[in-house]
């Protein structure tokens, strides 16, 4: 499959993403994604795509085996449906992110909290990949940075409060042409984002400038 259509790339550079906010990006090889929980306790979605392949998506259970980890923390490698590297936790201020609870969406947000029209991850999720010439269907179980998942032995989770202060980052190298996709989320039925989801900054630092 040939690469989508894409924006052209763009410097090293940093945005605010606000409350509820998306964005997405292409980053090559050695390139670095730094995100920031600027106020704390706010999650944010991530998934991410081979640029070259972007069928050979980011596989969760492939990630969990490879790291002999239920969670994403500093040195930990993301791979793809092909065992592909992806990226890699160069840094990580705030100790383990989660990979089990997935994203929000209108419709898990209508079962579980008996509420219509919401804001979703799944929603900006949609809006994001549709820049790359991917659809719904491309939506895989994602990983929830900065969001706090606690398992028992009976395999009861929870989703609990965050442990992330304001400041609190994680940094991603890319290991290969990436697309990266967030979702900073909107969810305000559970303690995923604090209650009141807020800004957060997301920087590519391109590896030339590293």
């Amino acid at each position: 499959m040939t690469s989508p259509a894409r924006p052209e790339p763009a410097a090293a550079l940093r945005e605010i993403i606000p409350a509820g906010g998306r964005w997405s990006g292409r980053l090559e090889s050695g390139d670095r994604l730094r995100i920031t929980d600027l106020e704390g306790q706010q999650a944010v979605d991530f998934l991410c795509y081979g640029a070259d392949m972007p069928l050979d998506r980011m596989n969760l259970p492939n990630t969990i085996k490879l790291n002999r980890s239920l969670y994403v923390t500093k040195g930990s490698r993301i791979y793809s449906d092909h065992a592909r590297l992806l990226f890699t936790v160069e840094e990580d201020s705030c100790g383990y992110h989660d990979t089990l609870a997935g994203c929000c969406s209108n419709e898990s947000n209508r079962l579980r909290y008996d509420v219509t029209s919401t804001a979703s991850c799944r929603s900006n999720f949609i809006a994001e990949l549709a820049k790359w010439g991917l659809g719904p269907s491309e939506i895989v179980s994602n990983i929830n940075f900065f969001m706090r998942v606690p398992f028992k032995e009976d395999g009861e989770v929870v989703i609990a409060h965050g442990i992330s202060k304001p400041g609190d980052q994680v940094v991603l190298k890319a290991e290969q042409p990436v697309i990266a996709v967030l979702s900073n989320c909107p969810q305000e039925h559970n303690p995923a984002a604090g209650g009141k989801p807020t800004p957060i900054a997301v920087e590519v630092i391109r590896a030339a400038a590293a």
